[in-house]
């Protein structure tokens, strides 16, 4: 997880005065929350992620590198901790391969790349759709929808939390201002359309936490069928 310092371009998007919305993280049941899980990074960093397909993960680039050294890890050091709850696992693989957003550039310092920090994640087999059923993804995000996080933290590291609700506060681009507020862990985990009567879909990426005009907020890259594409098949 990063705390970005500035968003300037995306504050200047804001209203003037942002209503503080009252919100307490809980643990609950959620369809589909086995699909989320705890991605472990070298053995000591850690990020969320959430199953799409039986052998596919969706995350955030930035938990590929190394917080330290800035370089890319090995994908042989990472491993997916499906449904995780009370520190037991329905499934763990480790990760194959990964492919990342065709524009995204790892940047250890200066601005980060919000709008393309997402990444996808191969395992090294599938898990079924009878232990985990994948996430929903694709939904279009409509004005008003209410939007959760459901994520692993620092301070949560053996139970998801689901924080709910929130609501998009801007966009510019492929970058969306959240007020959901998130704590370092969260990084990769969805962002969720929850709407009555449908299972959760996911709709975007948290990539960092941040501040405007004194509210805790959560900035995530837009999730999109066309760039899905384009990271699954190179084009």
């Amino acid at each position: 997880m990063r705390a970005l310092k500035r968003l300037a371009l995306i504050a200047a998007l804001l209203p003037a005065a942002v209503a503080a919305e009252t919100r307490q993280p809980v643990t609950q049941a959620l369809p589909g929350e086995a699909a989320v899980g705890r991605l472990v990074v070298s053995g000591r960093a850690m990020c969320t992620g959430a199953l799409i397909s039986a052998d596919t993960v969706l995350t955030a680039a930035h938990c590929l590198y190394d917080q330290r050294s800035g370089k890319r890890v090995q994908m042989s050091r990472i491993e997916f901790q499906a449904g995780l709850k009370a520190g037991k696992a329905v499934a763990v693989r480790s990760v194959v391969r990964a492919s990342v957003h065709p524009q995204y550039e790892h940047r250890s310092k200066g601005n980060a790349q919000v709008g393309s920090d997402l990444a996808l994640l191969k395992l090294s087999r599938p898990i079924s759709k009878n232990n985990v059923l994948p996430m929903r993804y694709g939904a279009n995000l409509s004005s008003g929808d209410m939007l959760g996080v459901l994520s692993y933290t620092v301070s949560n590291r053996a139970d998801p939390i689901l924080e709910y609700p929130c609501r998009v506060l801007a966009r510019q681009g492929e970058t969306l201002v959240m007020s959901c507020e998130v704590e370092f862990g969260a990084s990769g985990a969805p962002v969720l359309a929850l709407t009555k009567g449908r299972n959760p879909a996911v709709v975007s990426v948290v990539s960092a936490k941040a501040a405007m005009g004194g509210q805790n907020v959560s900035v995530g890259t837009l999730l999109s069928a066309d760039t899905l594409h384009q990271m699954i098949t190179g084009g």
